[in-house]
């Protein structure tokens, strides 16, 4: 949510905005907002002078009684009677005002950052910089379920029938393999200066609204029914959270933190759900990274967090690029956002395996967080957020990418301790 007196001062700004991401239909948002925005200060001016006018003529009523005045009492109780009644009214339409004005607000996309590439969606992101060679084996490379199944590490089918599509099994050495990935995404980050969290799976509705998007609400989260809980989409809806309607001294900043969860996605949309595979689920677990800071220090953390995933893909024998999402891909509270892909050699291309996002200080300014200065000034910090793993894409590209030609998999010497394994093998047949 951008603040109101941007809108005030610089519609046409807020305006061009818009335009840049293609969303031309909230052109007319903008508008409304102003006038409404000049409705509400006009009643709310009109309602502090009516208060004003009520406690001088409330306290009239008391010197009249001293005096015997008893008629020019009886008025002036009249007139505050008449008075109040008009307040009340008064503060009816100041609240929906309000309300009206909150409601436009939250839809009205966050404004870029300039360095945005201007495109209309994700197939006008644009590639950054590549890390590592991508290679393709001499032999073919199966599909990741396939890797999976030959060294007996999935079961789709028995969890299709106790959940449905958009939900597995894993087993054997490949779900040592994922929980070791997760161990070793916390070391990571905790030698990266990261405090250490896992928080909780649920959240109220305050949270969400407060973190997210509405039409990413809808199309992400699991509703708790009869409650005001929603299961988490990821972590970092928690961890920014844990801020609502705190006021953070300056000294505490930056804010590190890095955070396990297991995430739960509707995953509406025409993308849909893998009945076979792993990449597009509806129940997975993370490793994520978050960071509270200064405004004039958000792009140097954007920086850091991404260059964090691609070094610990790397340590893991995975060739990745950075991608940076067009205008059009951006979700609305974004100021900026870059995707990391890994490579897969077997379709010989690379897919998104996470993707780190500035916020500016949208979150913090619909969360109410902010920041005391030493002298007692109050500003709204920006918050960033970023995947350092998501183990079943993940998955995905270190089978891929650590295959041997007899269906055994490789171990990177990074993972070896957490393993303590150099190789899968396959099972030999019974």
């Amino acid at each position: 949510m951008i603040d109101i007196k941007l809108i005030r001062i610089n519609p046409e700004l807020v305006k061009e905005n818009i335009k840049k991401k293609f969303q031309d239909e909230k052109l007319e948002l903008v508008d409304k907002v102003v006038e409404l925005d000049k409705k509400y200060r006009e009643t709310k001016t009109e309602c502090d002078s009516l208060r004003n006018v009520r406690k001088v003529r409330s306290k009239e009523i008391g010197g009249y009684m001293a005096k015997g005045m008893k008629d020019e009492a009886e008025k002036a109780k009249a007139e505050v009677t008449e008075l109040g009644d008009k307040l009340a009214a008064m503060e009816e339409l100041e609240t929906k005002l309000e309300g009206e004005i909150k409601e436009i607000m939250m839809v009205i996309p966050n404004i870029i950052d300039d360095s945005v590439p201007i495109g209309k969606d994700d197939t006008e992101n644009v590639e950054v910089e590549k890390f590592g060679e991508p290679a393709v084996p001499d032999f073919e490379v199966p599909y990741h379920v396939d890797i999976m199944e030959k060294v007996n590490g999935i079961d789709i089918d028995s969890a299709r029938s106790t959940s449905g599509n958009g939900f597995y099994y894993l087993k054997g050495d490949i779900a040592q393999l994922q929980s070791c990935i997760l161990s070793y995404a916390r070391d990571f980050m905790i030698d990266k200066g990261f405090t250490y969290y896992i928080p909780p799976f649920m959240i109220r509705s305050a949270v969400v609204t407060g973190v997210m998007s509405f039409d990413d609400m809808a199309n992400m989260m699991y509703k708790i029914e009869g409650e005001d809980l929603y299961l988490i989409g990821t972590s970092e809806h928690s961890m920014i959270g844990k801020f609502i309607d705190t006021i953070l001294p300056e000294t505490d900043l930056p804010q590190t933190l890095t955070s396990y969860s297991p995430c739960f996605r509707k995953e509406v949309g025409s993308k849909g759900i893998e009945e076979r595979g792993v990449y597009r689920i509806h129940q997975f677990e993370k490793q994520e990274m978050v960071v509270v800071c200064k405004p004039e220090e958000s792009m140097d953390w954007f920086h850091k967090l991404y260059s964090y995933t691609v070094e610990f893909f790397r340590t893991l024998d995975i060739p990745v690029r950075t991608l940076e999402c067009c205008s059009g891909d951006l979700a609305d509270l974004k100021v900026k956002s870059i995707d990391v892909e890994a490579w897969s050699p077997r379709q010989k291309k690379y897919f998104e395996v996470g993707s780190c996002s500035n916020l500016g200080d949208a979150q913090a300014r619909r969360l109410g967080i902010r920041v005391k200065t030493e002298d007692g000034n109050k500003y709204f910090p920006h918050t960033l957020n970023n995947t350092v793993v998501a183990p079943p894409r993940m998955l995905i590209a270190f089978v891929e990418n650590n295959l041997n030609e007899d269906g055994s998999i490789r171990i990177p010497k990074a993972l070896q301790p957490y393993m303590r394994k150099e190789l899968i093998k396959v099972p030999e047949k019974k």
